[in-house]
């Protein structure tokens, strides 16, 4: 998949294509069946796909305080269209200045000037352009003047729940892992860097990997069990969330204990995948009752990884993983 980011995006970079747009934070299966349309329109036609989307969000610029955490960085999404196998992914900086462009120069100067589009395929009730101006309407209006075409496709979803990142966000925000797997099409991932920490599993026989992440979208405080992804290889395991209110708390912490793994990993990348979460954070009276507690989370990760769904698993990485 071709990339095109910053002033690459307002070359000449197509005399023809198909383009779809908007930001596919999470890369959900609604947005799946979107690129699915844009690849057959495509093989109809004879053009390249092109996906335009932008960064940062829109509301970090406009209204950074109600800017949702996003489910994927950048780098993630970007992993996740290339392997819907569209021809291209446009990169839009979004800034202040860029906010300002009205719908159609948008239109005319970028998708037709300079990303070549013949035909735009939009979700439902999608909006751009300048104070979000521009609609299906004002495609169909440009269509005729500018001579592309316009596809608008019915909201995505399964039984009476519609695909979005926004309820795939809430789900997650919530700890229910199970439904925000079935909407994102895959386990809800995080990846990050493993440092070090207080190292209080290694005081208990359970060596946890700390890991430091840049993904904004974490569950909430508890246990989980996951799938892990370092060093190529997916393993079990099992992950808190939280403060270790035992140990009389601290900082918010993301510890991984790794079933039937021996080894270093500081410095290591690795790649969480939630399945679902066992239980709230807990303040134990005691060592003993913690370990306690610990060993049954083991015994339930491991029942509960046994039926995991090994398709459903997208260890995503950091930029320095998948090229940036």
């Amino acid at each position: 998949m071709r990339v095109l980011t910053g002033s690459d995006v307002l070359k000449k970079n197509f005399d023809s294509s198909v383009v779809t747009i908007g930001n596919f934070d999470g890369v959900h299966r609604g947005h799946a069946e979107l690129f699915r349309q844009v690849k057959a329109a495509c093989v109809q036609r004879g053009l390249p796909s092109v996906v335009v989307t932008f960064e940062p969000h829109p509301l970090a610029v406009l209204a950074p305080k109600n800017a949702p955490p996003l489910i994927t960085t950048f780098a993630q999404k970007k992993a996740l269209i290339a392997e819907t196998g569209v021809d291209c992914l446009a990169a839009i900086d979004f800034t202040p200045e860029f906010s300002r462009m009205p719908a159609e120069a948008f239109v005319r100067d970028i998708l037709m000037g300079c990303l070549g589009m013949r035909h735009i395929i939009i979700g439902h009730d999608y909006a751009f352009g300048k104070d979000r101006q521009g609609n299906q309407k004002t495609l169909e209006r440009l269509g005729k003047e500018y001579g592309f075409t316009l596809e608008d496709i019915s909201p995505v979803g399964e039984g009476r729940t519609i695909f979005s990142s926004s309820l795939a966000r809430r789900l997650i925000s919530r700890g229910d892992m199970p439904a925000a797997t079935g909407i994102l099409g895959r386990y809800h991932v995080i990846s990050g860097t493993v440092v070090h920490g207080r190292e209080i599993g290694q005081t208990l026989g359970f060596p946890t990997a700390n890991i430091s992440t840049c993904n904004e979208l974490l569950p909430p405080d508890g246990v989980y069990a996951v799938m892990v992804a370092v060093d190529g290889r997916i393993l079990q395991g099992a992950c808190n969330i939280g403060n270790n209110p035992t140990f009389e708390g601290g900082a918010r912490t993301i510890e991984a204990f790794l079933l039937d793994f021996s080894g270093q990993l500081y410095g290591h990348e690795i790649a969480i995948c939630f399945v679902q979460r066992l239980r709230e954070v807990m303040k134990f009276p005691d060592v003993a009752a913690l370990i306690t507690a610990i060993q049954q989370d083991v015994a339930t990760t491991k029942s509960i990884l046994a039926a995991a769904d090994q398709s459903l698993i997208k260890p995503l990485f950091s930029p320095e993983r998948i090229g940036e």
